[in-house]
């Protein structure tokens, strides 16, 4: 009996050696400064002088799909034919579907096409609808540093299945290039294609809207 006591005296001092042990070398570690990151907006505005409204309907705009890889906060470098690298470093404010589907709603609203348009999380009935879907968000940097955006648009009508409910369907392509591959070149090369993009399909959606086929109960 003594016997075990002693062996279980010893074995509980190891115990509390190797504990103490392991705390002295965790606290003389070295500690590693956090990751820092830097965040970037992609976020266009309008500032041409609004259209006079075409009808008296409102638009909501949908959802936004962003096609992988570009869907994360991080930025996109595109190095070679199938290879694309993510910067952890450099990332967006907001992921990339909820920040163009803030700026193509803000630029929409202020072309004052529709009364007025609202955005997803918007509870009203919609009887037009704007979905958006992002092909390109990236850095081209195979040859010479360009900024990468395909953005399609789609506007449908909410009429109860009787006739197809799309109206129109708009795909656009920027590259735009960069005056060096850094970062803040980028952020500020995207929002330079975006407004582009977004310039050439209100003049198409300004179209549409002259010519709008009758929603649901109309």
């Amino acid at each position: 009996m003594r016997t075990q006591l002693i062996t279980r005296s010893v074995l509980i001092k190891a115990i509390l050696c190797t504990v103490s042990l392991l705390t002295l070398a965790a606290c003389s570690l070295p500690k590693r400064p956090p990751i820092e990151t830097t965040n970037w907006l992609v976020a266009p505005e309008r500032t041409a002088k609004p259209y006079q409204p075409r009808t008296d309907f409102w638009l909501k705009v949908g959802s936004v799909s962003v096609k992988p890889p570009f869907e994360g906060r991080s930025l996109v470098y595109r190095l070679g034919d199938q290879r694309y690298e993510k910067d952890f470093y450099n990332i967006y404010a907001a992921i990339p579907s909820e920040m163009i589907g803030n700026a193509t709603r803000q630029w929409v609203n202020n072309a004052n096409i529709f009364t007025a348009t609202v955005g997803q999380s918007n509870s009203f009935f919609p009887f037009y609808t704007l979905q958006v879907s992002v092909e390109e968000f990236y850095g081209d940097y195979r040859v010479r540093p360009e900024a990468v955006v395909s953005v399609e648009f789609f506007l449908t009508v909410t009429n109860g299945g009787k006739v197809n409910p799309l109206i129109g369907a708009n795909r656009y392509t920027k590259r735009i290039a960069l005056k060096d591959n850094t970062p803040s070149a980028l952020a500020i090369g995207q929002q330079q294609a975006l407004a582009e993009i977004l310039q050439m399909y209100e003049a198409e959606l300004y179209r549409y809207a002259g010519n709008l086929p009758k929603p649901l109960g109309m």
